[in-house]
């Protein structure tokens, strides 16, 4: 019989790594999703895999795009933590944001 590949494992290894950048720029919300859904599809496929596994020949790279996926998930974590803690720390929302204007303004960065 010939192997097949699974059908989640190219996109879960995006998915994962483009979650690496969305922690980033996202206060980790867009890392925590993106590398959820990597972490989830990744799952599946294991489970596929266990189903049936001389019928499936890249089993390698699922276990990559989960450790990728966990890695997401945990820098989305941290990320989305330190936002949280960083605008309670500077006395709520409207505060973090002009703080964030002064930091923009010595850059020489004008956003108003």
């Amino acid at each position: 019989m010939e192997q097949q590949k699974l059908p989640n494992a190219t996109t879960s290894i995006v998915l994962g790594s483009i979650s690496f950048i969305c922690c980033c720029f996202s206060m980790g919300i867009g890392g925590l999703i993106l590398s959820g859904i990597a972490f989830f599809l990744a799952k599946k496929d294991e489970k596929l895999y266990a189903e049936q596994p001389d019928l499936y020949s890249n089993f390698s790279q699922v276990k990559t795009a989960k450790i990728i996926a966990i890695i997401g998930l945990i820098l989305g974590a941290l990320t989305f933590a330190w936002s949280i803690y960083t605008i309670i720390a500077a006395g709520g929302w409207d505060a973090y944001m002009e703080q964030t204007k002064d930091v923009y303004r010595q850059m020489g960065i004008d956003i108003d």
